[in-house]
C-alpha cells in the first residue's frame, strides 16, 4: 500500500506539469471528435494518430495517446444521444436511453449525463485499478479453460434471465452472437472459420458494423419511410 501511494504522489507530480496537462487536453479534444465519427472508435483513432507522437517524449506521448482513448470513448456517446447511430462499441447501450431523451426535448441533459457518467466512471475504476490490480492479476493467473468455460456458460445463462422478452429469442441472438464471433482466424490454430474463401472476412465480423448496422442504418431506414419525420419536442 505505501509503495502504491509513493507511486501515485509521483504520477501526480508527473501528471500536473503544464506540458502535460496541455497534451491531455489536446487528446481529449482530438479523442472526441474521433469518437464522433460513427465507426471509428478509439482504438482506430490511436493507431492512426501514433505517428504524431514520435517526436514526443515517453510521458507526454502516452498522456495524449490516453486522453485520444477517453475523449473517444465519451464522443461516441454524442452521435448515440442525438442520432442514435453509435460511435463506437461502447455506445450502444447509450442508444436506447439517450436517444429517447432527446425526442423528449432533452438532449443538452442527456450529453450532460453521459459526460458526467464517463468521468465518474472513469475516475473511479482508474483509482480502483491501481490499488486491485496487483491482487486481480495474480487471481487471473489462475483461471484455465475450464474457468472460461463456466464464465461463458454463465453469461449466456444470465443473458437468457435478463432477457425482457422471449427466453427463447434471447438465447437465439446469444447463439448467432456466438456464432458471428467464431468467423474468422482462430487465435490458436490459425485457420480460417467460417469465412468460405473470403479474405476480407479473416478479421472476423467487428462490433462496431454490427451496432451502426442494427442501429443507425435501421434508424434512417425507418426516418426514411415515414411520410412525415418524427415528432421531436423542443429543448425545455
Amino acid at each position: 500500500m505505501a509503495e502504491t501511494l509513493q507511486n501515485l504522489a509521483l504520477g501526480f507530480s508527473v501528471a500536473f506539469q503544464p506540458t502535460v496537462l496541455l497534451y491531455a487536453f489536446v487528446g481529449c479534444l482530438i479523442g472526441t471528435l474521433v469518437g464522433v465519427l460513427p465507426g471509428v472508435g478509439p482504438l482506430a483513432g490511436i493507431s492512426l494518430l501514433l505517428p504524431a507522437t514520435f517526436g514526443l517524449s515517453a510521458t507526454t506521448a502516452i498522456v495524449l495517446l490516453a486522453g485520444i482513448y477517453y475523449g473517444a470513448m465519451y464522443g461516441g456517446s454524442t452521435t448515440s444521444i442525438l442520432m442514435r447511430i453509435p460511435g463506437e462499441a461502447a455506445s450502444v447501450v447509450t442508444c436506447l436511453d439517450g436517444y429517447a431523451m432527446t425526442r423528449l426535448g432533452r438532449a443538452g441533459p442527456a450529453l450532460g449525463i453521459s459526460a458526467f457518467g464517463s468521468y465518474i466512471a472513469g475516475t473511479v475504476s482508474v483509482v480502483a485499478l491501481m490499488f486491485f490490480a496487483p491482487p486481480l492479476a495474480r487471481f487471473a493467473l489462475r483461471f484455465g479453460p475450464p474457468e472460461y468455460a463456466a464464465l461463458l456458460v454463465l453469461g449466456l445463462l444470465v443473458l437468457g434471465y435478463m432477457g425482457s422478452g422471449s427466453m427463447i429469442k434471447s438465447l437465439a441472438m446469444a447463439v448467432l452472437g456466438l456464432f458471428s464471433g467464431m468467423i474468422g482466424i482462430d487465435p490458436m490454430s490459425g485457420f480460417f472459420r467460417f469465412s468460405y474463401g473470403i479474405m476480407e472476412l479473416g478479421d472476423g465480423i467487428g462490433v462496431v458494423p454490427v451496432a451502426v448496422g442494427l442501429f443507425g442504418i435501421a434508424e434512417i431506414l425507418a426516418t426514411a419511410g415515414q411520410e412525415t419525420p418524427p415528432e421531436v419536442q423542443k429543448p425545455r
